[in-house]
């Protein structure tokens, strides 16, 4: 039996649900009215020797006690320090289960037992087999296919995969299940990454680019500013690199401060746009954020009342006008004067 599992992540959500699978995996059919010991750190009171105290106290007319520690973040240096001594050296017929948002008591799950990551790959496939294993875990199954189409219309926002899957269970009972059925219970879009808006861009794809951008703000995730944010993190890289003389991505990531694959690809944008167009595209992005901030109005509201207009026009316009600069390759405006030329 394993003595001390730490449940860590970023989303808080997340972290709750892992819980509490965590949990029932811990009592292993136990009743929870006499085999469980809940507690929250930071609520004021001296949680640690209550936890400590439950930890060291024999069980009761069950064969182990299971003790639960949820925002262990909370707790100070020296209180996380008496956890990993009795990490260390365990109580008999007693399960630790601890919950950490964030990175602050890191060294608590390096001293666990066990530790449950409830972080997300951003690649398609991750988030496909991640929707597959939390449906499995309430007796659902889904094909690939359908996975995969739940995680696109979550996107970033996996948190909401749990509380997904306990709805279809409750609607639908446990067995196979197709995205048809799933489809209407999954809501609104989720948020998605911003490379998927910056690639899109790369590419001079602007029905795609507009789509994400599009998605960005209607996920209510973030504001216009907040999508401008990120594409000015994208131009300001690529003039950071313009002139630097570097020619490595593991060069750029070291000026940029970011891993060698993003890095080496706006090492490669810098490169093929050249000094005048990165200039543009700085001006451009400058001059959106200024619109959002009172230089330009389009009406509150856009025509179905779900848009702000201001922050979709700008976003929209800027956008288009980085895919076609951006995407762009070298030679394609006067190739295509040329042709224009020749008729």
């Amino acid at each position: 039996m394993i003595s001390s599992v730490c449940v860590v992540g970023t989303d808080p959500t997340m972290v709750h649900d892992e819980l509490h699978r965590q949990i029932a995996a811990a009592l292993e059919g136990l009743d929870p009215a006499t085999a469980l010991e809940d507690f929250t750190a930071g609520t004021g009171e001296d949680v640690l020797a209550r936890v400590l105290e439950a930890l060291r106290t024999p069980p009761f007319l069950v064969d182990h006690r299971v003790v639960v520690l949820r925002e262990a973040q909370a707790l100070t240096r020296d209180a996380a320090s008496e956890l990993l001594e009795w990490m260390a050296s365990p109580t008999p017929a007693a399960v630790l289960v601890v919950g950490v948002v964030g990175a602050r008591s890191a060294a608590l799950a390096r001293g666990a037992q066990s530790m449950v990551e409830t972080a997300v790959g951003t690649r398609s496939t991750d988030r496909a087999a991640y929707v597959q294993g939390r449906f499995a875990d309430y007796g659902l199954v889904v094909e690939m296919v359908a996975a995969r189409a739940v995680a696109d219309a979550l996107g970033d926002d996996m948190a909401r995969v749990d509380p997904l899957a306990r709805t279809c269970l409750a609607v639908y009972g446990p067995g196979p299940r197709r995205f048809e059925e799933i489809a209407p219970y999954v809501g609104d879009e989720g948020d998605v990454p911003e490379w998927d808006l910056t690639d899109a861009i790369e590419r001079g794809d602007l029905p795609a680019a507009l789509a994400v951008a599009r998605r960005m703000l209607g996920s209510g995730a973030r504001s216009g500013l907040q999508v401008v944010n990120a594409l000015q993190r994208f131009v300001l890289r690529l003039a950071r690199l313009d002139g630097a003389g570097l020619s490595r991505p593991e060069e750029a990531a070291s000026v940029l401060g970011i891993s060698a694959y993003p890095a080496g690809k706006a090492l490669a944008t810098s490169h093929r746009l050249g000094s005048a167009r990165i200039a543009e595209a700085v001006h451009l992005v400058a001059r959106a954020d200024l619109d959002l901030k009172g230089g330009a109005t389009f009406g509150s509201r856009g025509e179905t009342g779900d848009w702000d207009a201001t922050d979709l026009t700008v976003i929209e316009v800027l956008v288009a006008r980085l895919a076609r600069l951006v995407g762009a390759r070298p030679g394609a405006a006067s190739a295509r004067r040329r042709r224009t030329a020749g008729r």
